[in-house]
């Protein structure tokens, strides 16, 4: 054994170990990673030996983590977070001359990814064809601390003195239903007559929806005809008829056949901001997807 690796485990060691935490197998982890089993085991190996306890427990059923293997698992997040981020830094730098070119990584909510950043990321893509967008849609906050992403959209004021943020403005949330759902059902009047219906909404409360709920303080998970943690299930759902639901006012403004239910007993205002690390200010990549971004949004919300 190499004697430089057991004392200090290089980063392959550790994306190895991270492939297997996230995918539960050699096989699966070198299909990821591009490795062939045998590296990825050889990897796993050294890295226990470096470390000195044993990070999985072997199966038939796969690599199951030891409870050390979980404990070192955000550190490996990190590191992975941190090399992407380098990455992506230096991908800015290639080329000649003043173009804008490199990766960008943007983190959106589902429904804003899926429905409202398509088109403004179009033409961002047209302004500056050597950029390269990765978008990652969750509705957990990824950490621009850690790198996890260069610009995020988030429906929350960050509190971090070290992100840059923009306050775009607060899109509207209320309630809708498909039309053909109003005509074979009625549409409600009040409360009362809303509770006569199938209503869409949370499955699992987060800090947001316990956020909203004070707003709303009406409307509980039991009184729900379908549950999903997915706002972009949601909204297929209300544009299939299944149901009264929450859609982003100036997105259901889109789309004729659907219509507004209740409005003055339900509204809720959607803070938006956009947010980059400081260190990124000085990032053309960053810079021009940020200000395509903030302008695309606040046209959305207007």
């Amino acid at each position: 054994m190499d004697k430089r690796t057991v004392a200090d485990p290089g980063w392959e060691l550790y994306r190895s170990f991270l492939a297997v935490l996230q995918e539960g197998s050699l096989s699966a982890a070198a299909r990821a990673l591009g490795l062939t089993q045998p590296t990825i085991g050889r990897h796993v190996d050294a890295l226990e030996q470096a470390v000195g306890f044993a990070l999985f427990t072997r199966s038939q059923h796969g690599f199951m983590p030891t409870e050390a293997a979980l404990s070192l698992q955000p550190y490996a997040e990190s590191l992975a977070a941190t090399t992407a981020a380098l990455m992506r830094a230096a991908s800015e730098h290639g080329g000649a001359g003043e173009q804008v070119r490199g990766t960008v990584r943007i983190t959106a909510s589902e429904v804003i990814g899926v429905e409202v950043l398509p088109p403004i990321l179009l033409a961002l893509k047209r302004s500056h064809p050597e950029l390269v967008i990765e978008l990652a849609l969750s509705s957990r906050i990824e950490d621009l601390l850690k790198r996890e992403a260069d610009i995020a959209v988030r429906m929350v004021q960050p509190t971090q003195e070290v992100l840059v943020a923009r306050r775009i403005g607060a899109i509207e949330l209320g309630m809708h239903a498909h039309k053909d759902y109003l005509a074979q059902h009625g549409t409600p009047k009040d409360l009362a007559q809303l509770n006569e219906h199938a209503i869409i909404g949370f499955d699992k409360e987060t800090a947001f929806i316990r956020s909203a709920a004070k707003h709303m303080p009406a409307l509980r998970r039991s009184q729900f005809a379908l549950r999903t943690s997915s706002d972009i299930a949601q909204l297929a759902m209300i544009r299939a008829g299944y149901g009264i639901g929450f859609c982003q006012t100036p997105l259901a403004r889109r789309d004729a056949s659907l219509v507004r239910v209740l409005a003055k007993q339900f509204s809720f205002a959607l803070e938006t901001w956009v947010v980059m690390h400081e260190d990124l200010r000085n990032s053309a990549r960053v810079r021009v997807a940020f200000d395509a971004l903030a302008a695309g949004l606040q046209e959305y919300i207007n």
